[in-house]
């Protein structure tokens, strides 16, 4: 999975922060930044699995790695913006949220709505991930040699 983001392609973006928010943060943020609006459902959340794929080294040919459990909903706001969400796990509220919130980046609001829920998400995954790099750079061992003088 990319963990850069694409400047070319900001919604590719926050719903890829969107997916990988801890559960119930998306739902504590948005209901703090605003009221929720009223919507529609084209699809109610429903869990289900997929196959996720890894390659080896990371450029090797694609391996079948095995499957996950993700909750997937799509709805659509009275002003016709659509949001879809896929999140990892079995969490109905969360991808009512994401959709949510994915609907609403493509309204007016789209701006504070960035600086109230996408921004903090992004600080937080991002401290969250340095600290995993920390962690595992504090059990990191350094090997040397001594050269034995033989030509």
């Amino acid at each position: 999975m990319k963990d850069a983001f694409d400047g070319n392609n900001p919604r590719k973006d926050w719903m890829s922060l969107l997916a990988k928010a801890p559960e119930g943060r998306i739902s504590a943020l948005l209901d703090t930044a605003q009221a929720r609006p009223g919507f529609t459902w084209l699809r109610a959340p429903e869990i289900g699995s997929t196959m996720v794929r890894g390659r080896a080294g990371a450029t090797g040919a694609p391996f079948n790695l095995g499957e996950v459990t993700v909750t997937r909903c799509a709805l659509t706001l009275p002003s016709g913006e659509v949001g879809h969400a896929y999140i990892q796990g079995r969490r109905k509220s969360d991808a009512e949220a994401a959709a949510l919130v994915d609907a609403l980046m493509q309204t007016d609001a789209a701006d504070a709505l960035r600086a109230s829920v996408l921004d903090p998400l992004m600080q937080e995954l991002t401290a969250a991930k340095a600290a995993r790099a920390a962690k595992a750079a504090a059990t990191k061992v350094e090997f040397f040699t001594l050269a034995r003088g033989e030509d």
